[in-house]
């Protein structure tokens, strides 16, 4: 795999690593995904600027109940960069539809956090016979996003997208902007560990990442406007909200006014990041329906 860095820093207890090849005739990368446990699978979606290790404390409380597979969304985390690569929604799904096909998983849980909640909701619309349900964490679906973190996300996104300098500014990530700005999607500040934002520079520094963080905020766009394929969706579903999450409750609504059917969740005191402050809720709802 090209410019991969040798392995990650973080070991999620019972977890190994696989990876899911390039279709031949298709402009892709290989995909790395976690894998662990027994029964029917969970796949476990991250959010913008992390990778399959988001889901760290989550795996552990799950995995005697299914077998879970945490992915790597396209250029992020180990999975393969490639350069031009598109980072728009239908590009993204398409790397979750391969893990779904190319293991050929029936009977499948998806729950995704931010940017993996959108697009475990559009994969649900795509691929109804293979998803059972979707547990959607704080969708990415509304405008500003990151940037409502604080007034240092603002700067830094800004700075990203601008013509000329941004590639050179999606190229420095001090270590202390980067906990800073994960830090304000978070209700309680410690549950960003010190290892896990070192894991997190790490991948930031493999060769051609810039241009994937750069593909990924410019294309932001693209999951409000997978909004549209909510109605598509056939499973059940439950979406949850952190009572702190960048969302306001207009864009909580106006998601809910598209799934009238959904159930609903608000984790009073959680932030963006509830897979890091509250696994435990997460794993309570994934575990009430464990077949």
């Amino acid at each position: 795999m090209p410019g991969q860095p040798s392995r990650p820093t973080i070991h999620v207890p019972g977890t190994t690593s696989h990876t899911i090849a390039p279709r031949n005739g298709h402009r892709e990368g290989t995909l790395r995904y976690l894998k662990a446990g027994t029964g029917a699978p969970l796949v476990l979606l991250h959010t913008v600027r992390t990778q399959a290790e988001h889901f760290r404390h989550l795996v552990p409380l799950v995995s005697d109940r299914y077998t879970v597979y945490a992915l790597d969304l396209p250029g992020m985390g180990y999975s393969e960069i490639v350069p031009g690569a598109s980072y728009e929604e239908p590009a993204m799904r398409a790397g979750v539809e391969r893990l779904l096909t190319e293991l050929d998983l029936d009977d499948v849980t998806v729950l995704g956090e931010s940017m993996g909640a959108v697009l475990a909701l559009t994969t649900a619309a795509d691929l109804p016979d293979r998803v059972r349900r979707v547990i959607a964490v704080n969708t990415y679906d509304f405008r500003g996003g990151i940037a409502r973190s604080g007034l240092l996300a603002r700067l830094v996104v800004t700075g990203v997208l601008a013509p000329g300098i941004g590639p050179v500014v999606a190229g420095v990530e001090p270590k202390a902007a980067l906990r800073r700005i994960l830090q304000g999607g978070l209700g309680d500040k410690t549950a960003l560990r010190a290892d896990y934002v070192d894991e997190l520079l790490q991948v930031g520094s493999r060769p051609g990442y810039p241009a994937v963080a750069r593909g990924v905020y410019r294309n932001l766009p693209s999951l409000i406007a997978a909004r549209s394929r909510y109605p598509e969706i056939k499973a059940p579903i439950h979406l949850v909200y952190g009572e702190k999450d960048w969302s306001r409750r207009s864009d909580r609504a106006a998601t809910k006014d598209l799934l009238p059917d959904a159930e609903y969740t608000l984790v009073p005191g959680a932030g963006h990041f509830i897979a890091l402050e509250r696994p435990d809720v997460l794993a309570g709802l994934v575990n009430a329906v464990a077949s």
